[in-house]
């Protein structure tokens, strides 16, 4: 089997595996980390494939939906990737990918880093910004059931990654416990260019949001 015909049989197999999946976390998330990493990957030196399976695999079971289990994914990865004949060494690679993408809370330390790795957790980090990050933030408080925002509930810049994962907060708390600190957060000079507009749109955002909400606008 050809790389293009496995990358397209990851794709097929990604879009069956995640239909009916919440909005933020579907396959149209997907397709948006996998274009972005491919457009990051043109200024890096990476191995493309590896970037393109990892970007289309990174959460193909996200532990949000598993009871907090982060084995599945890369499980359910390494099983896929070993039907279309992936040479090992790769799969090894996207299962790392899969591990380590993931924000976790801010205080979790990766044990594993690559240019590859690099690319596809900015691609997924843009995602997470700018207007697509907002309308994806607020559809997942939504899907949990959380308030809005409650000036009485303070953002918590210290939690660990179990506090994190349990965390029941309103939704504009999440901007401050992740969102506005993902740009200082990225690895390539494409991704921080990119993350800087997004940024400053969340911002202006925020703004407007306070604005209503005390009746000023």
């Amino acid at each position: 089997m050809t790389k293009d015909l496995q990358i397209q049989t990851t794709i097929n197999f990604v879009k069956e595996q995640l239909e009916g999946a919440e909005g933020g976390h579907d396959w149209f998330h997907i397709e948006r980390v996998y274009k972005n990493s491919k457009l990051i990957a043109k200024t890096e030196d990476v191995n493309l494939f590896v970037v393109e399976l990892g970007a289309l695999l990174h959460d193909i079971a996200d532990s949000k939906f598993h009871d907090g289990d982060e084995t599945v994914g890369p499980k359910v990865a390494s099983k896929f990737l070993k039907t279309i004949d992936v040479d090992e060494e790769t799969i090894q690679h996207v299962i790392k990918i899969i591990e380590n993408i993931s924000y976790k809370g801010g205080n979790f330390k990766a044990t594993f880093s690559s240019p590859e790795l690099n690319v596809v957790q900015d691609a997924d980090r843009l995602d997470a910004i700018g207007a697509i990050g907002i309308a994806r933030t607020f559809n997942y408080g939504g899907y949990k059931n959380r308030a809005l925002y409650n000036p009485e509930i303070a953002p918590n810049l210290n939690m660990t990654k179990a506090a994190y994962k349990a965390s029941n907060a309103p939704t504009i708390n999440h901007f401050y416990e992740k969102l506005l600190l993902l740009k200082d957060k990225m690895n390539t000079e494409t991704g921080k260019h990119i993350a800087t507009q997004r940024h400053d749109f969340m911002i202006a955002f925020l703004d407007q949001f306070y604005a209503e909400w005390n009746g000023e606008k």
